[in-house]
């Protein structure tokens, strides 16, 4: 742990969710599950699907400019944008974070991309308080983003059923050096990658080009290729990864034990988020099911957040843990001391 670095907090967060939504029933009807089980096992009762102008890069700009707006900063003030939406987005081969940067006026800013599928928002968040500590001519830095890759989705695949909670929608955080508030302490992350070519999709790369065939065999869409292997493994691993990354992002932030007061955490199975909670000791509303928006990729956490906030969930001294998961795969967690936070009394003190 870092004992001598000015603190790093997030003065403010920002966020877009497009005014479109697939409900259950619709879900059911493309995909042929019954209703009940896409409501009560994938836990999706709608989720935001893009609209007209609701493209990746300029869904993360839409969050930008909030977050910059909550913050009451001039955008020129900005030292670094990092993009974090997916590589799914206006076109192929594009850096967005530098049209991101045009377009919040972050002129005297360096920006570049970073992408860990959904751990995106916590890797990046260890990249750039890591770059803060080791660079001090960045004071204030925007990581920023959007995701739709629910229009990769075939609803006629059930191999790939695990993502038909994917929607759309954009996210930011505002870092700032001196910042006391917020604080953004240690993350940990696990990548396998054994489980790299587990979930593709197998048109569009230089191993299979894109063409008219390739659309009309759905292979333009995610795709599992050995889903029973896939989900055997995950399923001996993924929970004590989940436990491996929050233990290991509390210890390295100088936290004993699992003193967790809020969990930030991803849309997952209902039985899944349940049983995270459960081996965590925590209650229900120590967490937010995001039941109403499905799974807005490395975006949740940013969400689940908000919703705290606005529903009265976090209280200054809140010892708060993002956690994340993506396929390649990568699980990862990040601590944070939320509002004005105070180290506690230590045995023998005072």
């Amino acid at each position: 742990m870092k004992t001598n670095q000015e603190p790093i907090g997030i003065l403010s967060t920002g966020l877009y969710i497009p005014q479109s939504f697939m409900t259950s029933r619709e879900i059911s009807q493309r995909s042929g599950i019954p209703q009940d089980v896409v409501e009560e096992k994938l836990g999706i009762l709608r989720k935001p699907v893009p609209g007209e102008g609701d493209h990746s890069c300029e869904m993360g700009i839409r969050a930008a400019r909030q977050a910059i707006d909550r913050a009451g900063i001039d955008p020129a003030e900005i030292d670094l944008v990092i993009y974090i939406g997916e590589e799914y987005k206006e076109y192929p081969v594009w850096t967005a974070s530098l049209k991101l940067q045009q377009e919040v006026g972050a002129a005297n800013a360096w920006a570049f991309d970073v992408a860990l599928r959904c751990c995106t928002t916590v890797m990046a968040l260890k990249v750039a308080r890591d770059m803060m500590a080791a660079d001090q001519s960045l004071r204030t830095v925007l990581l920023a983003g959007g995701y739709r890759n629910g229009d990769l989705i075939d609803y006629r695949n059930p191999r790939t059923r695990f993502l038909f909670n994917l929607g759309a929608g954009g996210g930011a955080i505002l870092l700032k050096r001196g910042y006391r508030r917020n604080q953004v302490m240690e993350s940990h992350l696990i990548t396998d990658g054994s489980f790299s070519e587990d979930v593709l999709i197998a048109a569009g790369g230089t191993r299979q080009p894109l063409t008219g065939e390739a659309l009309e065999r759905g292979l333009a869409c995610f795709d599992v290729p050995h889903p029973e292997r896939m989900k055997q493994r995950l399923e001996q691993t993924s929970m004590q990864r989940f436990l491996t990354v929050i233990d290991q992002s509390m210890t390295k932030s100088g936290m004993a034990g699992r003193q967790i007061d809020y969990l930030a955490v991803l849309h997952m199975k209902k039985s899944a988020h349940d049983a995270l909670l459960r081996e965590l000791g925590l209650g229900q509303d120590q967490s937010i099911y995001l039941n109403e928006y499905g799974h807005i990729g490395q975006f949740d956490q940013i969400l689940s957040l908000e919703l705290a906030q606005a529903a009265g969930k976090l209280r200054d001294g809140d010892l708060v843990v993002l956690v994340s998961a993506g396929i390649g795969y990568a699980w990862g967690a990040t601590t944070i001391k939320w509002g004005e936070w105070h180290e506690p009394d230590q045995p023998g003190n005072g």
